[in-house]
């Protein structure tokens, strides 16, 4: 009986409906995500041969998040949250698709990945925070440290997952 009660507890957060929708999309995108940065690497690597150009483009794909994101905090607070995560994933589908037609079509250069980079990483700017501020809307205060403990899980098994779905492919 008691084995029952833990593990409620350990997921408690997942009796809120939207919370369980937002934690299950949240693992797939978050592994596309991971496998996105591998591949986008893979590829810079195999188009220009240099781990500078590599560290270019890993650079501006990171560099929104230290520039932005204060800038991004703000915004979010005056918006509704839901629409901005709506938003931004949408925005990241349409990056990472459009990275994969020009790779299969063998149209990718360079300067594409760098420019797409940099757009994703305008867009995970903005998305981080509205998915961390939202998940208190969806569970409360009572579960809160509980969702985002879940959270950080999803994080971190994405993290493992996305590359090694990758590296598989």
């Amino acid at each position: 009986m008691q084995e029952t009660s833990v593990i409620g507890t350990l997921f408690r957060s997942l009796r809120h409906r939207n919370f369980r929708l937002f934690w299950s999309g949240q693992l797939i995108s978050l592994i596309g995500t991971w496998m996105q940065n591998v591949g986008q690497a893979w590829l810079v690597l195999e188009l220009t041969h240099s781990s500078f150009k590599l560290g270019v483009v890993s650079a501006l794909q990171f560099l929104p998040m230290l520039f932005l994101s204060f800038p991004a905090g703000v915004f979010i607070d005056y918006f509704s949250k839901r629409k901005i995560i709506i938003g931004t994933q949408a925005v990241m589908l349409v990056l990472a698709f459009t990275l994969a037609v020009l790779d299969w079509a063998g149209a990718v250069r360079y300067w594409h990945i760098v420019v797409l980079a940099t757009l994703l990483g305008v867009a995970n700017t903005v998305d981080m925070p509205a998915r961390q501020a939202y998940i208190i809307e969806m569970v409360g205060k009572e579960d809160l440290m509980n969702a985002i403990a879940l959270n950080s899980s999803v994080f971190n098994a994405a993290r493992a997952i996305g590359p090694a779905v990758c590296a598989a492919g």
